[in-house]
């Protein structure tokens, strides 16, 4: 199957069909044990009309997110919303030595619930595979506690609480990645760190060359983009390890910059403004006043 031509499913009775289970016992809620689904033994692209929300562990198959490849060797947690793309290659027709869950839930099963407009605040949700969540032991227990929760109340008949008993732990699920993620910006220094001095010389480089005159300011996209991750990602990534997120980066950068043209050359407002993108004068003085509290012909007299 052709990158190019993702399989859509619509609904989780297809998705069940597709990898021969048995049929979901509740349309728009299910929850799957990773070794019993079947795979094509191909190269797959899908794309899901619902959430999917999963804890994986094999050796035998690889997931990938847009050109991003991640190999699922160890337990990682990775999250799916409806119509993202993603690609699954393994080598075998069926995976060997696996185990794990996948919770799936239609956006119709949120609906007259908070976490109906709640649920895409968790920008997890837009990272790619291969920023999954990776997993302590004892936070991979927390989170099958939880699935056993709604794992059980999904096999139970089907009535008014169905609803109010599961959505709470559904919340609480994605309350407990969004805790762990943190800590993962936090515990893994080296490869974060790296990312974040990786960003600060793309910044540089960008606002030294040419592109910044012909182009403007760098979007968070394309400083994602040359980084080879997910905008989502890089936010979040810079807000906890600085406390300020990408736009803002960018941001202070252009001010650093700013700055240096005004005390250190002869040139004028107009000119500066001009060579850092601006295409009114008047933009860039309201725009490093609103940044700094000065003008740049206040900021200016300060070194003379």
């Amino acid at each position: 199957m052709s990158n190019h031509q993702p399989k859509r499913i619509h609904s989780i009775a297809a998705f069940h069909r597709y990898r021969e289970l048995p049929e979901p016992e509740n349309p728009l809620i299910s929850v799957v044990n990773v070794e019993d689904i079947s795979y094509t033994g191909k190269t797959e692209s899908l794309l899901l009309d619902f959430y999917s929300i999963a804890v994986k562990r094999h050796h035998d198959i690889r997931f990938k997110y847009g050109q991003q490849q991640y190999d699922f060797d160890a337990g990682v947690m990775f999250f799916v919303a409806p119509g993202q793309i993603f690609s699954i290659e393994h080598t075998t027709g069926k995976p060997t030595d696996c185990s794990g869950w996948v919770l799936l839930i239609h956006p119709d099963f949120l609906w007259n619930t908070p976490l109906a407009k709640t649920i895409r605040k968790y920008e997890y949700f837009d990272y790619a595979v291969n920023e999954a969540l990776f997993l302590s032991p004892k936070e991979e227990a927390i989170l099958n506690n939880i699935v056993d929760i709604i794992r059980k109340e999904y096999h139970s008949s089907i009535d008014k609480f169905t609803q109010s008993i599961i959505i709470p732990q559904i919340e609480s699920l994605l309350n407990y990645a969004e805790r762990f993620y943190q800590r993962q910006f936090i515990t893994r220094k080296i490869t974060n760190h790296h990312i974040l001095a990786r960003f600060e010389e793309t910044l540089s480089h960008y606002l030294d060359s040419s592109q910044l005159l012909e182009n403007g300011l760098p979007t968070v996209q394309y400083m994602a983009n040359a980084l080879n991750i997910s905008p989502n990602y890089l936010g979040t990534l810079l807000r906890t390890l600085t406390g300020k997120n990408t736009q803002q980066h960018i941001h202070d950068s252009l001010i650093e910059k700013a700055k240096e043209k005004i005390s250190t050359t002869a040139l004028s407002v107009s000119e500066i403004a001009y060579e850092l993108g601006f295409e009114h004068p008047q933009s860039f003085s309201r725009f490093f006043k609103s940044k700094t509290g000065q003008s740049p012909l206040e900021f200016k007299a300060a070194f003379n």
